[in-house]
């Protein structure tokens, strides 16, 4: 009766978790004039691609999806290696203002990020980053690296520091001992903390609606926002636009899942 009761709790709990998901696709393939009928249908009476059409030809949709990409890939690639090499530093050196480099890393978490949005476009106008995928990403990465440095700070304090001892007398420099012996243990945490800096930086709409006004430079959360107008909701292509803006990440989770909830849960043994 308890493993029976647990089955149908967490079979409830998964289509609750489902269902919008599936409403997204239903929505997607329905005509623009039965997205609204009633009574509800739950699957159209009539199965159509013409948001998927429009998005793709009356929107320019690829690029929008090309510059997600980049700068997803680019600012989550920037962030990882900058947290590995911080990381790393943190867990195993000792220097006067660790613990404030930390405390700095954790109190800059806890300030609203509209809090810095003056200064930071008076800095990208100076710098003529606006409307450039460039000062997007460079804004991801300073926004990401501080919580990512303390993910895998994490991640290395589970490590015996004896690995990279024993590598070292047999000859191996420390950054040798680094590469070699401790980056192959540490592969669930970099996969876990590449995730979350592609994530973060895949929906963000914040920032990019704010330093992005150019077609040539939107990216999928800001080109998605304009299907909202005054007086409208283009309902249909932005269901569309869901779907497709959902492919990237799942293909991406389904590469490394191996590695996924191990590295998930790994880190938090330790702060």
């Amino acid at each position: 009766m308890r493993r029976l009761a647990k089955a149908v709790v967490l079979g409830v709990w998964l289509l609750i978790t489902l269902f919008p998901l599936y409403w997204i696709v239903v929505t997607s393939l329905k005509p623009k004039a039965e997205i609204f009928s009633m009574p509800l249908r739950y699957w159209p009476g009539e199965v159509t691609f013409e948001h998927y059409e429009e998005l793709f030809s009356f929107a320019d949709f690829g690029t929008y999806l090309l510059n997600s990409l980049v700068v997803s890939l680019v600012a989550a690639g920037a962030v990882t290696v900058t947290g590995v090499l911080g990381g790393y530093v943190l867990a195993r050196f000792s220097f006067p203002g660790r613990g404030a480099l930390m405390l700095a890393y954790l109190v800059t978490q806890m300030i609203p990020l509209f809090i810095a949005l003056g200064p930071l476009y008076l800095l990208m106008s100076d710098f003529d980053l606006l409307n450039r995928l460039a000062g997007l990403m460079l804004v991801y990465v300073a926004m990401l690296v501080p919580f990512s440095t303390i993910i895998m700070r994490g991640f290395y304090e589970r490590i015996p520091v004896a690995l990279e001892e024993a590598a070292q007398v047999d000859g191996a420099s420390r950054l040798a001992a680094m590469v070699r012996v401790v980056i192959p243990v540490m592969l669930p945490g970099i996969a876990a903390t590449f995730i979350f800096a592609f994530v973060q930086c895949w929906n963000e709409l914040f920032l990019a609606i704010t330093f992005i006004d150019s077609e040539d430079a939107k990216t999928i959360p800001v080109a998605m926002n304009s299907f909202i107008t005054q007086y409208d909701i283009d309902w249909g292509s932005m269901a569309a636009a869901t779907v497709v803006s959902v492919i990237p990440t799942l293909i991406l989770f389904a590469a490394i899942r191996r590695y996924i909830v191990e590295g998930l849960t790994a880190g938090a043994v330790k702060g």
